[in-house]
């Protein structure tokens, strides 16, 4: 069963879906699930939210704020430590909601929201296990591999640029998220711009544009700094081997860096086939399942 919901952060509403397992004769466990950047929930994460609560959990999917169904302006803002506020806001909500577990919660996250549940999940006691779909890992380093030494500073100019205008009192600048080969673009690889303008068709409330302000944030974002930190808690990391926006030895080297328990999956795959191409989604979220019911 399926409600929407609503919760507040930083004065601001954050809304989104929870679920309800079917059947349940005592307090359920909880899972918190968040998209990646720009993304909103209507992007494929309904069906993973569907199977976590099949299996017997209970489950929140929310849209940050500036993002989606959520409040905020300038829309196509997104900063890291305003989305781990979302987060903990969302964790206090699930906790105190009838009929859910507060002990145990476990914290989903992909992509970039797969780096703040690493960050969040290392600090915030509420979090009992982690998953990590092809998380966003040492983001500098990723920009750098992703488009180069010389255009990354290039590009931090741009951004240092734009920060001295929003200080004057000017507007900050967008770019679109994605774009055609050719055209500027926050993430500039062939399937990210087919992921997003294909799961858009079923997310009308996507939009296609970031922030400056938000890029130069994420260019200096290490969201496993404190990786080492997460242990005892059980992690589950998920990588793709052909993963086209975060390097895999960045994935190898952060989780070496992490306490026992923890596994590490690595699939032949990229970064956008785990939300709904096969045998990938089966599999990753397959894995899931398994873990949050081992730990949780």
């Amino acid at each position: 069963m399926r409600s929407d919901v609503s919760f507040q952060s930083g004065g601001l509403a954050c809304r989104g879906w929870l679920y309800q397992p079917e059947g349940a004769t005592a307090p359920a466990p909880a899972i918190v699930m968040s998209h990646g950047i720009t993304a909103v929930k209507e992007q494929h994460l309904a069906p993973c939210a569907e199977r976590f609560a099949r299996e017997g959990f209970a489950v929140l999917v929310f849209d940050y704020r500036y993002l989606g169904a959520s409040e905020g302006s300038p829309r196509g803002r997104v900063i890291p430590h305003l989305q781990h506020e979302d987060i903990r806001a969302a964790l206090g909500f699930v906790s105190v909601q009838p009929g859910i577990d507060p002990d145990r919660i476990g914290l989903w996250g992909t992509s970039y929201s797969g780096g703040h549940a690493l960050f969040v999940g290392a600090l915030d006691p509420r979090v009992k296990v982690i998953v990590a779909q092809v998380p966003a890992l040492n983001a500098p380093h990723a920009l750098i591999a992703l488009i180069s030494r010389p255009v990354f500073n290039g590009l931090l100019q741009i951004l240092a640029d734009d920060q001295a205008a929003r200080n004057a009192g000017g507007e900050g600048a967008f770019i679109p998220v994605v774009g055609r080969e050719g055209e500027q673009a926050f993430l500039p690889p062939a399937d990210a711009y087919e992921w997003f303008t294909e799961s858009a068709k079923i997310a009308p409330n996507w939009i296609n544009t970031i922030s400056l302000e938000s890029i130069a944030r994420a260019a200096e974002y290490v969201p496993d700094a404190f990786i080492e930190l997460i242990s005892p808690k059980p992690l589950l990391m998920q990588v793709a081997s052909k993963d086209s926006l975060i390097p895999i030895v960045l994935a190898r080297q952060a989780y070496h860096r992490a306490g026992d328990p923890k596994r590490l999956e690595i699939y032949d795959c990229g970064h956008f086939d785990p939300y709904a191409n096969e045998p990938w989604h089966s599999q990753f979220l397959g894995s899931q399942v398994r873990w949050f019911k081992e730990h949780l």
